[in-house]
């Protein structure tokens, strides 16, 4: 079996996966979207450096990890809280869970490293990822925030914060006092805002959890 064509074809799955999720919330420029997320590289990209999913491809399967977390939790809080069946709506749900991490994009460039073997007894080299954060150093959810709409795509405002706000706490600016009271009352807000940062935690954390690569 080649196992290089095989994970060739695993992120043409994604890749295809994460468009027609989003071609389907027939929102208006997911197309100028999609074309943009391909100049950027996003489709190709890791998730991260050393944690879930640092490999090419990651990000895209990321992010669809979060969309199908995130629509397993939709039924279960529509259930439980029915009066939020209009907040919470699926077409929301699938474009902020997928979009949430499109800053990302072309911040990882692949390098070579090196570390111990598996017996430990020498070194040797493999093929990882540095972080590059030169190119429209913005932030996290609001430069993504920011990518969505200058690509043209039509969010709502608690698609905005929901994009903006996904780390929660893991979000530096979270220190701030202004910071966390714009988090609190974006949570208290939206529920969507919850819903997004929830999937997103459950994504990274159980589905995708790993080991961290020695550097």
């Amino acid at each position: 079996m080649d196992l290089g064509n095989l994970k060739i074809d695993k992120v043409a799955e994604n890749k295809a996966e994460f468009c027609r999720l989003l071609r389907s919330t027939k929102r208006e420029g997911v197309e100028y979207v999609i074309e943009d997320l391909e100049k950027l590289g996003f489709f190709e990209a890791p998730a991260s450096t050393r944690f879930h999913l640092c490999s090419r491809g990651g990000l895209v399967e990321h992010s669809l990890n979060v969309c199908r977390a995130a629509l397993e939790l939709l039924p279960i809080m529509h259930r439980m809280r029915p009066d939020l069946k209009d907040e919470l709506r699926e077409d929301s749900v699938i474009l902020c869970s997928l979009l949430h991490d499109v800053n990302k994009a072309e911040i990882y460039k692949p390098v070579t490293k090196r570390r111990r073997n598996a017996a430990n007894t020498a070194w040797e080299d493999y093929e990882g990822y540095d972080v590059d954060f030169s190119n429209f150093p913005m932030g996290h959810g609001e430069k993504s925030v920011i990518v969505l709409l200058l690509s043209g795509l039509q969010l709502k405002d608690e698609e905005m914060l929901a994009i903006r706000w996904h780390m929660a706490a893991w979000d530096l600016a979270f220190q701030s006092p202004e910071a966390k009271s714009n988090i609190n009352a974006a949570r208290d807000k939206y529920p969507l805002c919850g819903l997004i940062q929830c999937a997103d935690t459950l994504a990274a954390n159980i589905l995708e959890h790993t080991t961290p690569a020695e550097d």
